[in-house]
């Protein structure tokens, strides 16, 4: 039994004990965990019980961002020894799928993601994971940076996915967590410059601090006309939807070139429409992205770089035991927050 932040039902937190999986297989690491992301899915199980398909129908630990120290490997296990610092792949597929194989594991429908419903997070002491999905952080990365790896891993999914050349012009819609790795990352990828897009004047000044991210107010302007005059009428060569608005996909089209490529990274709880014909009539490639695959070690190797910054998205630190008034904070939705943490290990 370990004290975990469990989410009992919809809307009903509790940090209370439960009886979670401890036996380390021969290819397992036990960590212990010590700082853990507040991810908008951990909020939206919370506020909503559900996304999509994925239905809480009994009680679920949360949290699946997260860094912690190595304090026992199996018999198997090569790369990893106690006393390791890492942050871990939460999502585990089966490594036989004819997904896996095709290297598309993100999409295998066997996947166990952790506080995907029925599958346990990891807002607890302990946890055993896979040392294949488990990765050793350089000396200069903090845990707290450890516990960013994985949505700027969706980030760097979506750069991939856009087939970036160098140069190229990026616009991305809505600045949150999402939307601030996601125009990082393209950044990293070779676009020499990226707009981004938000009503919210708070988190457009957290996104502006990084060079070459051009915050765009759309409570002043629209974004289409903004991109439309610094690209000489030509548009983006890469668009991102990131803030999961069915409002956003409204003349979406308007903001990329033609032959420009669209990618899709908010995941919208209400059906959308869009231009069948605008997206046509510019041949605009759409792609879509869900979590990451083969890339999570790469998004580390790029915090360790220095070239990507993620300690300013940080706007928020509480202790294990003040675990509920994270989620109630970050369910609130204040606009000067981008990312909170939880410090499990106090």
């Amino acid at each position: 039994m370990q004290q975990a932040l469990v989410l009992e039902k919809k809307g009903v937190l509790s940090l209370r004990e439960i009886d979670l999986p401890t036996q380390v297989g021969p290819g397992d690491v036990e960590i212990e965990i010590d700082t853990v992301g507040v991810c908008g899915s951990d909020v939206h199980y919370y506020t909503h019980g559900a996304i999509g398909p994925y239905v809480l129908r009994e009680p679920m630990v949360l949290g699946h961002e997260a860094a912690g120290t190595v304090v026992q490997v199996g018999a198997d296990v090569k790369g990893l020894k106690v006393g390791d610092r890492v942050c871990m792949e939460p999502g585990v597929p089966n490594l036989s799928s004819r997904a896996s194989k095709l290297g598309l594991y993100n999409v295998d429908p066997d996947v166990r993601f952790w506080a995907t419903p029925p599958i346990h997070g990891v807002l607890t002491p302990y946890v055993v994971h896979p040392a294949a999905f488990t990765y050793r952080l350089p000396d200069n990365v903090s845990f707290a940076e450890g516990a960013m790896v994985e949505p700027f891993a969706i980030g760097m999914q979506a750069a991939t996915r856009a087939r970036i050349q160098p140069g190229d012009v990026g616009a991305v819609i809505g600045a949150g967590p999402i939307g601030i790795m996601v125009a990082l990352a393209a950044l990293a990828g070779g676009c020499a410059r990226v707009f981004i897009s938000d009503l919210s004047a708070d988190k457009l000044k957290i996104a502006g601090q990084y060079p070459g991210i051009i915050p765009v107010d759309v409570t002043e302007r629209p974004f289409a006309e903004v991109i439309a005059e610094k690209t000489g009428g030509w548009g983006a060569d890469v668009v991102f939807e990131a803030s999961g608005s069915s409002r956003a996909f409204k003349g979406m089209f308007d903001l990329v070139r033609p032959g420009g490529a669209f990618v899709l990274v908010g995941l919208p709880v209400e059906p959308v429409e869009f231009d069948v014909a605008g997206a046509i009539s510019k041949e605009v490639r759409i792609e879509t992205v869900f979590r990451y695959a083969n890339i999570f070690d790469r998004a580390l190797e790029l915090i360790a770089s220095g070239k990507v910054d993620l300690k300013p998205l940080i706007t928020g630190t509480f202790g294990f035991r003040d675990s509920i008034k994270a989620f109630e904070r970050a369910a609130a939705g204040h606009a000067s927050d981008v990312k909170l943490q939880i410090k499990v290990k106090e």
